[in-house]
């Protein structure tokens, strides 16, 4: 609808109201920084966000799932952790008494074929007799990962095999962390438990300890064996094992996928300890688990390959699953082999899509999900690029997979973000973690990056280092800037994460990571913060955004257009990073937004800042570094935008409607010319904020600083002038709509070739005392309403609110 006539006036009237205001307020302008952000919503330079494009990362590191998300209160829970050998380890367990009163031992007794440990605990004393035992009774208790968090009310399901050659008299409790209190409490009885027997028990909890533990007791003299003793509390989210807790912490970031089960965690130190999904699923007590010798520690594999895609489902994430290609840290299958590894992918596809009646399929539906997982994308390994067996390797994972799944997306692990790949795919994999600095520098990073070809999937990103400390502000403003540059490249970047999700407080392996937990409580870093300022991007509208500012350096913005879900309503989304050390007062011009699509009080503003850069959250003050919500008076009008020295801000504007005029011209050069001219005005004010700023120590000196910008203004409008004389001839009329943000009072305009009044039809007598623009704050000659040299006028102007 616009044309290059429209334009020009917007421009000239720009610098018309920037010469004033340096006029008027020159010494307010030097006291603080600007930056003028211009918003096109044309159509022709809007962008559709991919649906996923930002979403999770899952690991199993710092006890991630185990002791963390996976909601299993019992740490190793099937003997195995000890490894194949007996006599093995038992740790975490711990024997109730002394050895005169009980031995306990590991034997390969299970009667589970894929894991063969079991605990033997002899009972020497009795309830009569000459060897008493004591008024507690012996026996062993587990303290779970780092203290069982149990409350009370709620009500815990302990599930376990046992076996005696006699009767069994067994008390199960759960108590504080000395053993002494005693918060729930049952009996286990049986006669006649010669072969393994399954039995189940509901706890319910008296009182409260986050650090309570599990244990079994008795006062009888005999043998009896455990094996797969699981503790569950009842309340996990819709009963799939997720600790509800941590669970609503990513599901309100509203992630678009999930990578899953790592990282490093897929490839392990050896193969022999590389993550194997056929190991991961079935019935929780015939799963083997495995140590994860990457992270150094041992997991019972209960949050396996059906739970991951259980769980994006339950997130509405779509699943993104990353195997191992026959390659770990420290060997490799050459490729002349690794048709066993493609096959055992195959399967692990079938397993999430193939019909229920299919081999895999009918497992999935056996444990409880006959309808398919929705999978379309996979990652052959993490980090391999570059290890000598990878392409080769690589190739027979692509040509199997597209053969029996062609809509699947594969994902390389070579970076084509430099160069193209030399080999096909529909992603690649890109990392990066670096000091502050860096990552606020590489927000431009895909700028350049062809369009054609592969899509980046930036799996893992994250400020590590002195600036990141235990989770930073810096580091998640750093972040913030990266990401916004992320979504401004949302044609070449297909999907986003942070790294790591998780971290238990007790296992702090890698730091900083985006939730910080340990049994009872939880709280996200500033990362995870900045993290839910895009949990709307995904599937929202892109606008061209071009940020002017004389610290342009600390900087980046971006705009979108996106829709509530709860409300249907729209709404107009900016985001700025200021990752410099003074304030910024930025003016917003959107091209396109009607004057009265935008209702009174419908605009808020978010701001995750604080008063050091270093500052962290933590158990103690979980909320030090959080964002902040505040409303705003006035959307459509008076907006005086200030931004904080490192702060990171959005701007919410509700739209009475989609009143973003989607701009276009069927001819090509006149847009092409009207984007040259805008671009010398943008450079003409940009040397005229410069000047201004560094010629204004003082009244005397600001005065003759005056007559130059007037000159340079000139200059300016002359250019413009003989420009528009030219295109004008084509349009009779044109209207495009205006929103000027300023410091103090924001200007709202309207611009028409018609000069009158819009109710009356003439030309607003009142107008110069509606405006702003004026000689001087107390009086004076007003500036005219109509500029009859350049046949534009004012249809109407004044302060909206």
């Amino acid at each position: 609808m616009g044309s290059s006539c429209a334009t020009y006036s917007i421009l000239l009237f720009f610098l018309i109201v920037l010469n004033a205001v340096y006029q008027s307020s020159a010494i307010e302008i030097e006291e603080s920084q600007t930056a003028l952000l211009f918003v096109n919503s044309s159509e022709a330079s809007a962008k559709k966000i991919p649906e996923s494009l930002f979403g999770i990362f899952f690991e199993e590191i710092n006890h991630a799932g185990a002791g963390g998300l996976w909601a299993e209160l019992v740490s190793n829970r099937g003997f195995e952790a000890g490894g194949p050998n007996t006599p093995s380890n038992i740790d975490p367990w711990s024997i109730i008494g002394d050895e005169s009163s009980l031995v306990v031992s590991t034997e390969r007794s299970s009667s589970f074929a894929r894991n063969k440990i079991a605990l033997r605990m002899e009972v020497l004393c009795d309830n009569e007799g000459t060897r008493i035992c004591p008024a507690g009774g012996v026996g062993i208790f587990n303290p779970g990962f780092w203290g069982m968090n149990v409350e009370q009310g709620k009500t815990y399901k302990l599930v376990l095999y046992v076996r005696s050659e006699g009767s069994i008299d067994l008390s199960v409790s759960l108590t504080g962390s000395n053993g002494l209190q005693t918060l729930a409490t049952a009996k286990i009885k049986a006669s006649d438990v010669s072969n393994w027997t399954k039995m189940e028990v509901l706890l319910h909890a008296q009182g409260t300890d986050a650090k309570s533990r599990l244990q079994f007791t008795t006062t009888r003299k005999g043998v009896v064996w455990f094996d797969q003793v699981s503790l569950m509390p009842t309340d996990t989210y819709k009963g799939h094992g997720f600790r509800n807790d941590l669970f609503e912490m990513l599901k309100d970031l509203r992630p678009g996928f999930i990578r899953f089960p790592g990282g490093c965690f897929v490839e392990g130190e050896w193969l022999r300890n590389a993550f194997r999904w056929k190991e991961t699923v079935g019935p929780w007590e015939e799963r083997p688990g495995h140590f994860g010798d990457v992270w150094h520690y041992w997991t019972d594999d209960g949050i396996g390959h059906f739970e991951f895609l259980q769980l994006a489902e339950d997130l509405g994430a779509a699943p993104v699953w990353v195997f191992n290609n026959g390659v770990s840290h420290n060997d490799q299958v050459d490729t002349s082999s690794v048709l066993p590894f493609v096959q055992e992918i195959l399967d692990g596809i079938e397993f999430a899509r193939g019909d229920p009646q299919s081999k895999w399929g009918s497992l999935r539906a056996a444990m409880g999900h006959p309808e398919p997982f929705v999978l379309r994308y996979v990652a052959v390994g993490n980090e391999d690029c570059g290890k000598k067996n990878y392409i080769g390797n690589y190739l027979k994972f692509y040509n199997a997979i597209k053969n029996a799944y062609p809509d699947i997306k594969i994902i390389s692990n070579c970076d084509g973000s430099s160069q193209p790949l030399n080999h096909p795919a529909d992603m690649y994999d890109y990392h990066i973690y670096t000091s502050a600095n860096s990552m606020f520098s590489s927000a431009q990073k895909f700028d350049k990056v062809s369009r054609n070809g592969p899509k980046a999937f930036v799996s893992e990103y994250a400020v590590t280092g002195n600036d990141a400390g235990q989770g930073s502000l810096l580091a998640a403003l750093a972040e913030a800037g990266f990401v916004i540059g992320l979504e401004k490249n949302c044609d070449a970047v297909e999907m986003a994460s942070y790294a790591p999700l998780f971290v238990n407080t007790n296992d702090k392996t890698w730091s900083p990571d985006a939730i910080v937990f340990d049994s009872s409580q939880m709280y996200g870093t500033p990362s995870y913060w900045m993290q839910h300022f895009f949990k709307e991007s995904n599937g929202a509208t892109l606008l061209n955004s071009t940020l002017q500012s004389n610290s342009s350096s600390n900087l980046i913005a971006s705009a979108i257009i996106w829709k509530d879900s709860e409300d249907s309503k729209e709404y107009l989304r900016i985001k700025v990073v200021n990752f410099g050390n003074n304030s910024v007062t930025l003016k917003i011009f959107i091209d396109g937004l009607e004057l009265d699509s935008v209702p009174p009080s419908g605009l808020t503003k978010t701001e995750l800042t604080s008063s050091n850069l270093m500052d962290e959250n933590s158990f103690q003050a979980p909320k030090k570094v959080m964002p902040v919500t505040s409303s705003m008076e006035d959307a459509g009008g008076k907006m005086d935008i200030v931004l904080s020295p490192h702060s990171f801000t959005r701007f919410d504007l509700l739209m009475k409607s989609n009143n973003i005029r989607i701009q276009g011209s069927d001819n090509k050069e006149e847009e092409e010319r009207t984007r040259e001219q805008k671009a010398k005005a943008l450079a003409k004010l940009e040397e005229l904020n410069r000047r201004t700023k560094a010629g204004e120590a003082g009244t005397q000196k600001a005065e003759r600083t005056q007559g130059t910008q007037n000159a340079e203004t000139t200059q300016v409008i002359d250019v413009i002038k003989g420009e528009q004389e030219e295109s004008c001839a084509l349009a009779e009329h044109a209207t495009v709509d205006l929103k000027f943000e300023a410091p103090g009072p924001t200007l709202v305009s309207e611009f028409g070739v018609v000069s009158q009044d819009r109710e009356s039809g003439r030309r607003p007598e009142t107008w110069g005392e509606r405006s702003p623009l004026r000689a001087s704050e107390k009086g004076g000659e007003k500036s005219p309403p109509f500029c009859p040299d350049f046949g534009w006028g004012v249809g109407w102007v004044g302060w909206v609110g």
